[in-house]
């Protein structure tokens, strides 16, 4: 088995996908126009969005967007505060500013516009 990909349900996949762009630096790939993933590379986990007609066959079994409470969307940076600095101005929830954790990460955290929790993090050098 292959993990491949988390995906955040949405009601605004154009909204989404642009504010991702922004996160990542990069496009994302968008082989429907119901769908976009941000690929991570050969072995990396894929960041996949998809719009509510994604899973409209589940009926009321089918994920809510803007629901999430238990997942975090985690990407590792090599500068988190140079990070903060690139998106302080497309980040509109910031939950957590750069801070260095007890466990040696620097990390910051911030909701996307569904209120998905995104880390930003980098691991400590040296030791």
């Amino acid at each position: 088995m292959a993990f491949a990909s988390i995906r955040i349900i949405t009601d605004d996949l154009d909204r989404l996908v642009t504010f991702y762009e922004h996160v990542t630096g990069t496009s994302a790939h968008r082989p429907a126009p119901v769908f976009a993933e941000f690929r991570g590379g050969e072995h990396g986990p894929t960041l996949a969005i998809g719009s509510t007609a994604t899973v409209a066959m589940l009926g009321e079994r089918a994920p809510r967007p803007g629901s999430n409470d238990s997942v975090l969307v985690e990407f590792e940076v090599a500068d988190v505060d140079a990070e903060f600095a690139r998106l302080r101005d497309v980040l509109h929830d910031v939950v957590l500013e750069p801070t260095t954790m007890p466990w040696g990460n620097r990390s910051m955290l911030f909701r996307d516009p569904d209120g998905t929790v995104v880390n930003l993090f980098s691991r400590p050098t040296g030791g």
